[in-house]
């Protein structure tokens, strides 16, 4: 069996975790969408891209693009549905850019992934910075990538 490619994500998504209003964590069954599929939806129901098109701005095939959108899709409906939280993590990607977020003020930005360490919130100028994409990165990939990794649905 030959690795499955990485897939090209544009940036990180915006929240990690969707939740029913009204029902604790504790008694809430979790749905893992991975982040690939989080970037198919994206491309295809809120951007409105055509299959072909959307599956070439993530360096994969259509069928390919087609069984991620489709899986998305059946465990968004799941969760929506039976009333369960919704985690976005794991897969095979590669950020193409990256989100930061100010810890100071919460303001949050998207910009080229590779910059200096350095960089400033745009809107306070506070150095305390999150890189979103690389929190995301690591929790994928170290640690969180286990159970709820790969669907695990918590009982």
């Amino acid at each position: 069996m030959k690795p499955r490619k990485k897939r090209d994500v544009l940036y990180p998504p915006n929240v990690q975790y969707f939740k029913p209003h009204g029902i604790p964590m504790n008694n809430l069954n979790t749905v893992c969408v991975t982040v690939d599929e989080y970037e198919a939806i994206r491309l295809a129901d809120y951007e409105k891209l055509k299959h072909e098109e959307a599956a070439k701005k993530m360096n994969i095939s259509r069928p390919t693009f087609t069984r991620l959108l489709e899986s998305a899709h059946n465990k968004i409906s799941d969760a929506i549905i039976n009333g369960k939280a919704v985690r976005i993590e794991g897969g095979d990607f590669n950020f193409l850019g990256n989100r930061y977020q100010c810890r100071m003020c919460g303001n949050s930005w998207n910009i080229e992934k590779y910059i200096s360490p350095d960089i400033s919130c745009p809107n306070c100028s506070s150095s305390e910075i999150d890189n979103i994409g690389e929190r995301i990165t690591l929790q994928c990939r170290h640690g969180r990538r286990g159970r709820f990794g790969h669907g695990w649905d918590k009982k």
